[in-house]
C-alpha cells in the first residue's frame, strides 16, 4: 500500500446502560475511525446509533481532528455539548479505539 494513501481503521467498543436503545438493538456501542497514517487525522467516522443526528453530531466532533489528541478535550466537550444517554459510552469507546490504535502502531509492518 502506498504510504501516501495508507490509513488505519480502528473500532472502539463499550457498553451503554441496559435501558439504552443502542444496547437493546446492538448489544454494545461502537465508534469506528479511519485515521490517516501520516497526519494522524480522523478521515472518516461511524458509530452505532438509533438516531442519525447522533452520528452526525459525533462525526463533527471527530472528523478532521488529530486522533491521539482527542482525549485531551473529549470528556469536557461531551459534558458540555452532548446530552445523549450514551455519553460515557462515547468516551469509553474512543479510549478503547485509542488503545487499539496504539497497539496497531507498535506492530511491525
Amino acid at each position: 500500500m502506498d504510504a501516501q494513501k495508507r490509513s488505519y481503521f480502528v473500532i472502539g467498543e463499550s457498553r451503554t446502560n441496559s435501558d439504552n436503545s443502542i444496547t437493546r438493538i446492538y448489544g454494545s456501542f461502537y465508534l469506528a475511525f479511519e485515521v490517516d497514517a501520516e497526519t494522524e487525522t480522523v478521515l472518516a467516522f461511524n458509530c452505532t446509533h438509533t438516531l442519525d443526528l447522533t452520528e452526525q453530531f459525533l462525526r463533527r466532533l471527530f472528523v478532521g481532528r488529530r486522533f491521539p489528541e482527542i482525549d485531551q478535550w473529549l470528556e469536557p466537550a461531551l459534558r458540555k455539548y452532548y446530552g445523549g444517554s450514551s455519553r460515557k459510552a462515547v468516551l469509553a469507546s474512543y479510549r478503547d479505539a485509542l488503545k487499539r490504535w496504539h497497539t496497531m502502531l507498535a506492530e511491525p509492518e
